[in-house]
């Protein structure tokens, strides 16, 4: 179907690159790649090309989070009627690449909490019970005059509190905020996740609307082809028509009867693309319930889109949250010249055995100067500042990305709408040209060469106009993607019903 091979161009580039890395730990910068023909169908589970169909990297496909989901709820026996806003909060909820980033942010949050519990007091207890028996002598080196060498066995009993706390610690400050800086960038892209999983479950609802306008279509031509058959076949017992036009409209029906199969199959194979993607229990059939007919689409400005994309887009905030995280490290690898103060007690109870025990403290203020630590602390700078740099220089990437695919939405938009456009009155000559066709063979003026011919023609118009509509639609949730409100306005911008 030529949706399938050559209209998906344009959608989910982010997907793959930018998704995975969005998913995966917080440490790892997520990377968004420009809209580009092989991501979309990589995340749509879709060939580009016939010749490719076999040949599509099944590890590739498996390894994105984004096409998979965590399958929850209990399986219907009878299909389940599924519109667009219930598949979007499904895969918000169940959708494998959402979940990880959620994981994610649990996972930054405990590296948070370990960077600040060198800051907190730590208190730990001891509590012990032994026999000792000692040989002064050896010990010590000393006899006791009347005594023996060997004193015990003995009991001893130790129960003692140790507090030990950080008074002042630039590297520790530093690191504490570093991991702050971490955490909001984990947060940030979880966010992201979630505008990544709207833009596949949107893309992958509107590829299902698509394959299902293709079944309609092929069974009305199926249909068209079925009374053609009938009426050459009637002219023919008339003596109006030949056998080879007979011959020639059953052909044609079992040509578009192979069409309607394989259109049929598609969608079914689409359904479980979506299905995954979305968590639902294995096996479970739903209906596609969701328009989502032409709407002209009038964006702002260009430029506004351009300057307020980077302030919306989550994954760009989780960017600039990374070099503010980097900074702090770098500062905190400084700061490792720096002296440090610290404290330390301990409390406890000591004896040979805890009805005979007596209290014991100690306490203790420690100045920490380091002098010469073998080149190490310049080592950890060298390795900050490099961190630093690399961040910096993905931000600004990032940014002329973001440039990149908000331009690259808009003229997919225009040149999308202006095909929708052409696609329709191609639609209405081509119907206009099998009317006036059959009349033609039904009056016996020609034969029905010229009605097959039209009917074919009918055929990739109405193909054509599917294509152009659903990349009308795709370019649309794009450009919410590209400007960071997939997931806010999707539904504002598809104008679904």
């Amino acid at each position: 179907m030529r949706f399938r091979t050559g209209v998906k161009a344009m959608l989910l580039g982010v997907s793959l690159v930018g998704g995975l890395t969005a998913s995966a730990q917080y440490s790892a910068p997520a990377t968004p790649a420009p809209y580009n023909p092989i991501a979309l169908a990589e995340v749509t589970g879709a060939p580009r090309t016939a010749v490719q169909a076999g040949q599509k990297n099944y590890q590739t496909l498996s390894q994105n989070p984004y096409l998979g989901g965590v399958p929850s709820g209990k399986l219907s026996a009878a299909p389940v009627d599924l519109s667009l806003e219930d598949a979007v909060t499904l895969g918000l909820r169940q959708n494998l690449g959402g979940v990880l980033a959620t994981d994610a942010v649990i996972d930054a949050r405990g590296e948070e909490w370990q960077a600040l519990s060198d800051l907190l007091p730590n208190v730990v207890t001891d509590t012990g019970f032994g026999v000792h028996q000692i040989n002064v002598k050896a010990a010590f080196g000393i006899t006791i005059p009347k005594e023996p060498p060997i004193i015990g066995p003995f009991g001893y009993f130790d129960s003692r509190a140790y507090l030990t706390q950080s008074v002042f610690d630039w590297t520790f400050i530093e690191r504490a905020r570093s991991s702050q800086a971490q955490l909001k960038s984990a947060e940030f892209s979880s966010r992201d996740a979630r505008e990544l999983v709207v833009l596949v479950i949107v893309s992958n609802y509107l590829l299902a609307i698509a394959d299902q306008s293709e079944v309609e279509s092929a069974t009305s031509q199926r249909d068209t082809a079925k009374a053609l058959f009938q009426q050459a076949s009637d002219q023919k017992t008339a003596g109006l028509a030949s056998a080879v036009d007979v011959l020639r409209s059953q052909v044609q029906l079992q040509s578009r009867e192979q069409k309607l199969i394989t259109a049929q199959n598609q969608l079914a194979k689409q359904k479980l693309v979506l299905a995954r993607a979305m968590g639902l229990p294995l096996g479970q059939q739903f209906r596609i319930t969701t328009q989502v007919p032409y709407q002209e689409l009038t964006p702002s400005s260009l430029d506004e889109a351009i300057q307020n994309a980077c302030k919306t887009r989550a994954d760009f905030q989780s960017q600039v949250n990374r070099v503010r995280s980097a900074e702090l490290a770098r500062k905190a690898a400084s700061a490792e010249r720096y002296p440090t103060l610290g404290a330390e007690t301990d409390y406890g109870l000591s004896g040979v055995n805890p009805g005979s025990s007596h209290g014991t403290v100690d306490a203790a203020a420690t100045l920490h100067i380091p002098i010469f630590q073998g080149g190490r602390v310049h080592g950890d700078v060298l390795r900050a500042d490099a961190s630093l740099t690399e961040e910096r220089q993905r931000l600004e990437d990032l940014r002329a990305r973001i440039d990149q695919e908000v331009r690259d939405a808009y003229l997919d938009l225009e040149a999308a709408a202006q095909e929708v456009s052409v696609e329709k009155s191609a639609v209405n000559l081509a119907t206009e040209t099998l009317e006036q066709s059959r009349d033609r063979f039904s009056s016996g003026v020609t034969d029905n060469i010229e009605v097959v011919q039209a009917q074919d023609a009918l055929a990739i118009a109405n193909d054509a106009y599917i294509a152009s509509l659903y990349s009308y639609n795709s370019a649309k949730i794009s450009l919410a993607r590209a400007t960071g409100v997939a997931e806010s306005r999707y539904s504002e911008y598809l104008g679904e019903k």
